[in-house]
């Protein structure tokens, strides 16, 4: 009995069993690593096949481009390339901007241009209220109301300055940033399309947040994207033309209050010293 109770010393063990519980250890894998390995795997290809589907998803519908869409967006980027190279000031009286204008009077020139371009264009401003989801907020864009070659009828075409700008994230990863350089720095489309690139791009920011570990923002949220260019707007009436000869500051702070109808008169024949009418 005390011989079969006898402690085991390292000694005892044979070699080919020693030999035999390292190749055990070593050679085989547990359950668990298994199945860790199994799901990094199956991870990176559902990753890969998320980002190649919103790829090409962005590029369908950025091809889906009509004649007139495709008309506008050519008259919008050159009237904006001539308002930059022209260099107009901001009559707004926003301080801050030291080179070209600001997003708003940017906006209202590129408008103006359009309109003397004989389209059909305006200011939209949107305003939506607060919800458990998104907070309230507004956005200033441009329309324009052209008529369809094809169908006979008037078609409304949403045109935003900076597309990408409002799609842009700080430490996005590289996947997100490849569908950004896609976008159009200057977008002109009709509803629908501009409806199926938000859907796109804002699940693609989820995902990127996502994998980022980063929480997403409400401002970055569909409903919120949403409601910048597809929710209630009010148009804003251009504002009248500017008179040559006036300051910006006097313009802004409505000292032209000559009428029109002796502006002329007074000009050209000073010696009659006719007043100018008083608009009350």
């Amino acid at each position: 009995m005390a011989e079969a109770c006898r402690k085991i010393e390292p000694e005892d063990v044979g070699f080919s069993e020693m030999e035999m519980g390292f190749l055990e250890e070593d050679g085989e894998a547990s359950p668990e690593s298994c199945s860790t390995e199994s799901e990094e795997e199956e991870s990176v290809t559902e990753r890969k096949a998320f980002w190649e589907s919103q790829r090409q998803l962005l590029t369908g519908v950025l091809c889906r481009i009509s004649s007139v869409e495709l008309m506008i967006r050519n008259e919008t980027e050159r009237v904006l390339r001539e308002s930059r190279e022209e260099g107009p000031k901001c009559v707004c009286g926003k301080k801050g901007v030291k080179v070209g204008l600001c997003r708003n009077c940017l906006m209202r020139d590129v408008t103006d241009r359009l309109r003397k371009a004989g389209h059909d264009s305006g200011m939209c401003k949107s305003k939506w209220r607060r919800t458990p989801d998104i907070p309230s907020g507004e956005h200033t864009y441009i329309d324009v109301v052209a008529t369809s070659s094809s169908k006979k009828m008037s078609v409304r075409e949403v045109i935003e300055l900076d597309f990408r700008a409002e799609f842009e994230m700080a430490r996005a990863s590289p996947e997100y940033n490849r569908l950004i350089d896609r976008l159009p720095h200057v977008f002109v489309g009709k509803a629908e399309r501009l409806r199926s690139l938000i859907k796109i791009m804002c699940e693609a920011a989820k995902k990127c947040m996502k994998e980022n570990k980063m929480h997403m923002g409400p401002w970055r949220k569909h409903k919120y994207m949403q409601a910048k260019w597809l929710g209630t707007c009010e148009r804003i009436a251009p504002p009248p033309p500017f008179s040559v000869g006036l300051s910006d500051s006097d313009v802004r702070q409505g000292k032209l209050r000559g009428s029109m109808l002796t502006f002329h008169l007074v000009d050209n024949l000073p010696a009659m010293h006719c007043p100018r009418v008083e608009v009350v």
